[in-house]
């Protein structure tokens, strides 16, 4: 299973996300992903790029919840060239700004509200939307599985696989290694941690950002 590692704290990306790019350079994470709010657009396009730079697959997640800011958060991931958007829920309109692009996209999956991004709706209403979503042109999905407010997570979980051909991530409050054993055994292709890692509640016995990765990276294998 993918651990995406995202330069991320409280749901936007740490204004110092290029220090930490250096900083975690020597580990060579393979999946590197930051969100489309907390700092400016030529900051993302440079932290994209240095990403890239590593070998590593880039990612950007959109968590603007008008229609507006979400569609141009879009037109930023293809103008950057973002490897994968996740998030979202304005499907049609998003595969249609990154039509001819080489960005693949990762929707949001049941009801997504709020900021932080908590997740509503039943283990079916994601099934049909993650089978909806494929049959669209969606690569998989960002299945905020552990902000749930109506059901299990790892419910949310198998509807997902049920229903998906494609990639599924899961995003947001994964915190232990029993949570990312969980993940893998209902199915789950891919993970996302940032800010468990950044406040150092992941190993809580442990001070710096690599040692908290490292940690992540063991429970993966």
């Amino acid at each position: 299973m993918d651990f995406i590692f995202m330069l991320t704290r409280s749901d936007q990306t740490v204004s110092d996300c290029l220090d930490v790019l250096n900083d975690i350079e020597s580990l060579q994470l393979k999946h590197l992903g930051f969100k489309d709010i907390g700092v400016p657009p030529t900051t993302l396009l440079e932290l994209n790029r240095r990403i890239k730079a590593t070998g590593a697959i880039s990612y950007m997640e959109v968590v603007s919840t008008s229609k507006e800011a979400c569609l141009r958060s879009a037109s930023v991931a293809r103008e950057i060239g973002v490897d994968r958007l996740l998030g979202g829920t304005y499907v049609e309109e998003v595969l249609g700004i990154l039509k001819g692009s080489a960005t693949t996209y990762f929707p949001f999956p049941g009801r997504p509200f709020d900021h932080p991004t908590k997740l509503g709706g039943s283990p079916q209403i994601v099934e049909d939307d993650c089978r909806r979503f494929e049959q669209m042109g969606c690569a998989g999905v960002d299945l905020l599985a552990y902000r749930a407010t109506e059901a299990a997570p790892l419910d949310l979980v198998r509807a997902a696989r049920r229903a998906l051909k494609g990639q599924l991530i899961v995003a947001g409050s994964v915190t232990t290694a029993q949570q990312i054993r969980d993940l893998k055994d209902a199915g789950a292709d891919a993970f996302t941690i940032g800010s468990a890692v950044f406040d150092g509640s992941y190993s809580k016995l442990k001070g710096s950002l690599r040692s908290q990765l490292r940690d992540v990276l063991d429970a993966c294998r």
